[in-house]
């Protein structure tokens, strides 16, 4: 294949989050692949918070990871800060956040790509899709140079026919200082391909020497540090700290005195925001009764005098956020480098793929991130990982891969996408998993890395330390249930510092099932385990397999009898119009998803338990009619 004459094997259209790992998972796998994006300098930008983690979205990074991706070892390399959220909480809702420099990550992202001799990056928007026989077979872009190849990858984020808004101004743009990407949506309706609006924001960025953090709260970073990547030989850096401040009722008073320059109170965005991130003036309008809100003082790097000031998204006119701002403590005298605004742009409703991320309508066009509604970097990641790993199982003819909500959150994350009609930006949360005590971040490579060896994208050397890992945490965890603690004065002096008393003998295994007691004081009591010198991800996984046995062994059994509905296979082509006794509303949903197994018809909203069990006895008969 001459890659001189514009022939590439697979296409990714965008550089940010998902379009990064789409191309380093395919050219990984050996594919040549033609990288485009509307500014090379912004790969992998972090256009809003600076940050990588958080509650359930650490999940998903240490999932990626785990599959072999990048976003983990990207995020390790250039951290600011690193953080575990909810320590004091159950495993389930522990979180793992770092405070990345913003520059630094584009930097190390664009070298990963730079540096693969697979990845051909170009500056250029694409503006149509060749497609012939419901097959893709290449792109366009705005030079109407045309570039062949048999299957592309749609990761445009909020480009899309962006539009960004500051008080009642608006311009066309995907970001603020990038242009949007015009044509592609025209491109996609004329496939038959729907495309809705959402919107989102982003905070004012201040310069950090116009800033009194004397006025403000330190947030400082975890001392022991934890990381996303399961790689060794992470580095160790320099932390700073971020800082905490508050709105005022001054804060409240001009927002609310400014409602009627809001281009969302004024009907000017038609898209939906994100409900889990709502912008400043939505906090006041709908928390009314709160007096006062957190807001989050967050560097953007070593590099740069710009401050993040998160929890401040706002849509208001330049002139009346700097008086919002200044009414903050701390931020009196803040002077603004970038405003604060709002992007309203096209995205494309997942229902219309499959859980491979491959549109039902075009074979070869995959999609990843925020095109598909969702919100976030870790969201996008995760499923530009799983489109680009599936864009060349495609070219291969083989298996898609296709996560099920009990192996992963970024199989929970797709199946909500693709089986549910969403109507705000998706963000991952713990609750939407009903296995999350399964899909912890600590154990996402017992859950994953098999799968992401087996395709190609973990080498030897990482899985040979993997599977070292899994058998010293089955031997440390056996050698616990052999090592009896004896009372003693000296046992019970050290057990008092954790309001803990024995009287009897009991197992070192036993003894970690109390809620205050920790690997680390196994250590101190059993001078054996504390010279085994047991690495931190391996203790702390035991504790947890320790500690919630009995849970964990409930919701497995829970995933066995969800897993008797993932055995009925729903056969293709079914024709739901024939079907008797479903509602009307359930056979439009069936047509419009085409569920795999009866288990996904289940989770599709409005489809009700009985249309269920009618489609199970049918199945069970072999009745139904095909079209």
């Amino acid at each position: 294949m001459n890659y001189l004459n514009n022939h590439f094997d697979i296409i990714v259209v965008g550089a940010g989050h998902a379009g990064c790992e789409a191309a380093i998972a395919c050219a990984k796998l050996g594919t040549k692949v033609l990288l485009c994006t509307l500014n090379v300098d912004n790969i992998a930008l972090q256009p809003c918070n600076p940050a990588v983690g958080g509650p359930a979205k650490s999940t998903l990074v240490r999932e990626i990871d785990a599959l072999g991706g990048v976003m983990g070892e990207v995020t390790d390399a250039t951290y600011l800060q690193l953080k575990i959220l909810n320590s004091s909480k159950g495993p389930a809702v522990r979180a793992l956040r770092a405070q990345s420099d913003k520059a630094e990550y584009t930097r190390y992202m664009r070298n990963l790509i730079e540096s693969n001799e697979n990845i051909y990056l170009k500056q250029c928007c694409i503006t149509e899709l060749k497609v012939e026989n419901d097959r893709i077979v290449g792109a366009v872009d705005e030079f109407g140079i045309e570039y062949s190849a048999n299957a592309v990858v749609l990761t445009t984020g909020t480009s899309l026919e962006g539009r960004i808004f500051v008080g009642l101004r608006s311009y066309s743009a995907g970001r603020l200082g990038e242009k949007a990407a015009i044509g592609l949506s025209d491109s996609l309706h004329k496939l038959g391909i729907q495309t809705k609006k959402l919107k989102t924001g982003t905070p004012a960025r201040v310069d950090k020497r116009t800033i009194d953090y004397s006025k403000m709260t330190i947030q400082p970073g975890d001392e022991e540090l934890s990381f996303f990547s399961f790689k060794p030989n992470r580095p160790i850096r320099k932390t700073y700290p971020c800082y905490l401040t508050r709105t005022t009722e001054e804060t409240h008073d001009i927002i609310r005195a400014n409602l009627d320059k809001s281009p969302m109170y004024q009907g000017l965005i038609q898209g939906v925001g994100p409900r889990y991130c709502p912008s400043i003036e939505d906090k006041i309008v709908r928390f009314a009764s709160n007096p006062s809100h957190h807001i989050f003082i967050e560097p953007e790097g070593l590099g740069t005098y710009e401050t993040y000031i998160q929890g401040f998204s706002t849509s208001l006119p330049a002139d009346v956020q700097v008086k919002m701002i200044r009414s903050l403590p701390g931020l009196e005298k803040a002077h603004i480098i970038k405003p604060a605004y709002a992007v309203e742009y096209d995205y494309v409703p997942a229902v219309q793929t499959t859980h491979s991320l491959m549109s039902k309508k075009i074979k070869g066009l995959f999609f990843g991130g925020q095109i598909n509604g969702t919100s976030g970097y870790e969201e996008a990641a995760a499923q530009g990982l799983i489109a680009g790993i599936n864009a060349f199982n495609y070219l291969n003819n083989s298996e898609m891969l296709e996560l099920s909500r009990s192996s992963s959150y970024t199989g929970t994350l797709i199946d909500d996408l693709v089986t549910k009609d969403i109507q705000d930006p998706y963000r991952m949360l713990t609750s939407r998993s009903e296995y999350r005590l399964l899909l912890r971040q600590d154990n996402a490579d017992e859950r994953l890395t098999p799968i992401g060896h087996k395709i190609g994208l973990v080498d030897d050397a990482q899985y040979e330390r993997f599977l070292n890992k899994q058998k010293l945490i089955t031997e440390e965890k056996e050698r616990l249930e052999n090592v009896k603690i004896s009372p003693s004065e000296t046992t019970n002096e050290i057990l008092a510092k954790y309001e803990e008393h024995i009287d009897r003998g009991i197992r070192a295994s036993e003894l970690l099932k109390r809620p205050n007691i920790t690997y680390k004081v196994i250590q101190e009591l059993d001078e054996n385990t504390k010279n085994l010198n047991i690495p931190k991800d391996v203790y702390e996984q035991i504790e947890v397999i320790v500690k919630y046995d009995g849970y964990i062994k409930r919701q497995e059994e829970q995933v066995d009898q969800a897993g008797k509905l993932e055995k009925f296979k729903i056969p293709e082509n079914i024709d739901y119009s024939k079907i008797e006794h479903i509602s009307s509303e359930t056979k439009e949903k069936l047509a419009k998803i085409q569920p795999k197994t009866l288990a996904q018809a289940a989770r599709i909203g409005g489809v009700k338990p009985a249309d269920i069990s009618i489609l199970m006895v049918m199945l069970d008969r072999n009745t139904i009619a095909k079209k």
